[in-house]
């Protein structure tokens, strides 16, 4: 079996990058996914819909697992606006609506706006 080059690429980008990095790339993995459902929507191609979301999901599961909430209030209030937007991506995949989905971009977009703005802070 040939192996993918892009998923090669993609597999040593996860392992070099750093832990800021792996962040970016999940914010970044995340808002992918919302586009492509949001495309699937307008599309009526349901079910195609529904894996997206359930991609971000995911997403968005492994963000808030991996918050350290020992580290204070924000890390507190960012678990409780990822449980915000895990139910807003529920609810979206429930009623196939796209109100939801254009919330949940929103607000990964400003995330990663910040997060990104943060790692040029960092040694």
């Amino acid at each position: 079996m040939i192996p993918n080059p892009y998923q090669q690429y993609q597999q040593n980008m996860v392992k070099t990058a750093s832990p800021a990095q792996l962040v970016l790339m999940l914010y970044n993995g995340a808002l992918r996914f919302i586009k492509q459902a949001q495309i699937s929507l307008a599309a009526k191609q349901l079910e195609e819909c529904h894996q997206n979301i359930i991609k971000a999901q995911r997403i968005v599961t492994e963000l808030m697992l991996n918050l350290d909430l020992s580290q204070g209030v924000i890390a507190q209030n960012l678990y409780q606006l990822y449980d915000y937007m895990y139910q807003r991506l529920v609810e979206a995949n429930l009623q196939k609506t796209e109100a939801p989905l254009q919330e949940v971009e929103q607000l990964l977009q400003e995330l990663k706006n910040t997060w990104s703005e943060a790692i040029k802070l960092m040694p």
